[in-house]
């Protein structure tokens, strides 16, 4: 069984079409679970139409999307999870393309489809214009989504492992979240919402999980929150964003790896800083946020650490500015 996982919050301009491409997938048995993170938009009077075909969870607060992502997980069945935005619309065929692919090789922990970019109300409302194939790290441990932004032209068609999957539509594997979890977080609720995904893909890498991404699994997801538009964006997501992206390498990163990433990441910390103390003065507090936060991320961190199974040096391919995908043969049994 695959277990849909979908948190929502305020989420009534997408929902019902979310819903909709979810219950039209061609793989079979599935769930879905929906928590709803106190909508005051409209999105709970349109999930209660739904009737008895989805499970529905109303919090009485706005818990943040780990969290709430957790709280579906632990109410699933299946022994596939598929973590899904409620501005994503899924081809018919996404699951089981994605299911069908990962169960040829145990050590796949999550698979990523081909994410293209949704226009909801214009005239052409499903485009070509890629939104995500895979995260992957450059040197500076910043993280990016393979393709943002290019039309697609057929350069993503093969078959990869990538270094993680992004969290708007990602398909993890039972046993994978169970391995990875830190106490009953299988998402980081330090987070709250953004870099959860890549701080996840982070420690599948470090426990020797892959990631394989798939073109003939295809979604459409209306992206608000890319690099270029930062100074658009609300403070409270350029606020986590900031506090996140040190949250993420405090608990993964080796002081081998950080050495080998010293000079691209201490230049761009050093722009980030400075943005923070001398451009949006509102940010600097997600940088006391991370301080303040030392003595529960020093436990996370020896969690983890003690845990890990795969060297730096295996780890280093994906921090190099090179490791942006690698072959995946459709002959692999392990």
């Amino acid at each position: 069984m695959v277990s849909v996982l979908i948190t929502t919050f305020n989420s009534a301009q997408f929902i019902e079409r979310c819903l909709d491409s979810a219950e039209r997938q061609s793989y079979r048995p599935l769930e879905i679970i929906v928590v709803d993170n106190a909508s005051t938009d409209g999105t709970r009077e349109l999930l209660a139409k739904r009737g008895a075909g989805i499970k529905v969870v109303y919090n009485d607060s706005n818990i943040g999307f780990a969290a709430a992502q957790n709280q579906a997980a632990r109410s699933a069945k299946g022994s596939w999870l598929l973590s899904l935005n409620p501005d994503v619309v899924l081809s018919s065929n996404f699951i089981k393309e994605a299911v069908s692919l990962a169960e040829l090789n145990p050590k796949i922990g999550s698979v990523c489809g081909k994410l293209l970019r949704w226009n909801p109300g214009s005239g052409l409302e499903f485009t070509k214009v890629i939104d995500s194939t895979g995260i992957y790290f450059l040197p500076n441990l910043r993280h990016l989504d393979r393709g943002a932004g290019e039309a697609d032209r057929g350069q993503f068609e093969g078959a990869q492992y990538v270094f993680g999957a992004t969290g708007a539509v990602a398909l993890y594997r039972r046993s994978m979240v169970e391995d990875v979890s830190v106490g009953a977080e299988f998402f980081d609720e330090q987070f709250f919402a953004y870099r959860e995904d890549a701080d996840l893909a982070w420690r599948a890498q470090l426990m020797g999980w892959r990631c394989l991404y798939t073109p003939r699994a295809v979604a459409w997801h209306v992206r608000r929150v890319t690099p270029e538009r930062r100074s658009e964006l609300p403070t409270e997501i350029n606020w986590h964003s900031v506090k996140n992206r040190f949250l993420m390498r405090a608990k993964n990163i080796s002081w081998r790896l950080y050495a080998s990433c010293f000079f691209p990441t201490t230049l761009r910390d050093a722009q980030v800083i400075g943005y923070c103390l001398l451009v949006d003065r509102k940010l600097a507090s997600a940088l006391a946020a991370v301080w303040k936060s030392r003595h529960e991320l020093k436990r996370k961190r020896q969690i983890i650490q003690a845990h890990r199974r795969v060297s730096d040096r295996e780890l280093l391919f994906w921090f190099s500015g090179r490791g942006v995908g690698t072959k995946f043969s459709a002959s692999e049994t392990s």
